[in-house]
């Protein structure tokens, strides 16, 4: 045998094993733990939702899903690691729609949300709702709330998980959209900002219902309007914004799975497939259901161009109330 016809039997042989071995590869997977970066401190909407889906996820893939919280500057801090961390199908991001506000709001980020990451799927579609402390704002609708507002300026502050959050830019497009002027508090994260909430060291707050609607159904907050087209069936005796006169105030808290670039295709497909899978599940069905969420279909590609549309629509909003950084 020649030395050309070697060459090409090893080549030939070669192409069939990377063949052969692509879909053995996405089968073996998982063979270990498995990391869910989570970008926020344990207890907010981000974490309220990553750890019953890892729950499901951990019995149909028979392997643990490890939560890993990492908090800090918007949830950018946590994005930026899981960027960085190796593409091997064990890393994983839950990130959320804050991360398509980021861009605008911090020119200097080491990572690009739409670039630096595959998507993978959205895991829930809560809507936010306007709540507030019972305690301290005495306004029992959102009309006696925007009246006060504009007769107090600055003198109502909303808490948020942080800058450049939904919670922080779902204030600033209430007060473009009411002509009022609120103060803003940044925490680190939708827990304890909630917390602050429900003690009343804060006045309001434009949250997911993900981690209100529990609050609002024992008492402990009054849900003012959802931003939403339709009632939320969790809190079905709290009207939407434009029943409660406020127009054009729609404002999702939506929490979806990324892997970092360069995870195998293989990998993110089964992933795709285990999550739409889990979204079926009676436990995940409930649970959503009571936090506020639909159960959410949109995956790969079309999930991909969803985040490109967000990143615009902020970019927009960010851009229109001049928002800057405290």
């Amino acid at each position: 045998m020649t030395p050309s016809r070697r060459l090409l039997i090893l080549a030939a042989a070669t192409s069939f094993a990377a063949l052969a071995g692509a879909p053995a590869f996405a089968q073996a997977w998982p063979q270990r733990n498995i990391t869910f970066i989570v970008p926020f401190p344990a207890g907010g909407g981000t974490d309220a939702f990553a750890r019953p889906i890892a729950a499901q996820l951990e019995q149909q893939l028979g392997q643990r899903i490890i939560i890993e919280n990492r908090a800090g500057a918007g949830g950018t801090v946590g994005a930026s690691a899981a960027a960085k961390a190796a593409p091997d199908g064990y890393t994983f991001f839950v990130g959320a729609a804050h991360h398509t506000i980021a861009p605008s709001l911090y020119p200097k980020l080491d990572y690009n949300i739409e670039t630096d990451f595959v998507p993978v799927a959205v895991i829930a579609q809560p809507p936010q709702v306007i709540s507030v402390h019972p305690g301290k704002v005495q306004a029992k609708t959102l009309a006696e709330l925007i009246a006060f507002a504009k007769a107090n300026p600055d003198k109502l502050n909303y808490a948020s998980a942080g800058n450049g959050t939904t919670h922080h830019l779902a204030g600033e497009l209430f007060k473009l959209a009411s002509k009022t002027s609120l103060t803003h508090v940044p925490y680190r994260g939708a827990g304890p900002a909630m917390q602050d909430l429900i003690a009343g060291q804060v006045d309001l707050m434009f949250d997911g219902l993900g981690t209100s609607a529990p609050q609002i159904q024992s008492g402990t907050l009054r849900g003012l309007a959802v931003a939403a087209p339709a009632r939320s069936p969790a809190i079905p005796d709290v009207p939407t914004a434009k029943e409660a006169g406020l127009e054009g105030y729609e404002v999702s808290t939506w929490y979806a799975l990324w892997a970092p670039k360069g995870t195998p295709a293989a990998i993110v497909t089964k992933m795709q497939a285990e999550v739409t899978t889990a979204l079926k599940a009676k436990m995940i069905s409930d649970a959503w259901a009571k936090n506020g969420s639909p159960i959410p279909t949109l995956t790969g590609a079309e999930f991909g161009t969803f985040v490109t549309s967000e990143v615009a629509r902020w970019g927009k909003v960010v851009n229109e109330a001049k928002v800057k950084l405290d």
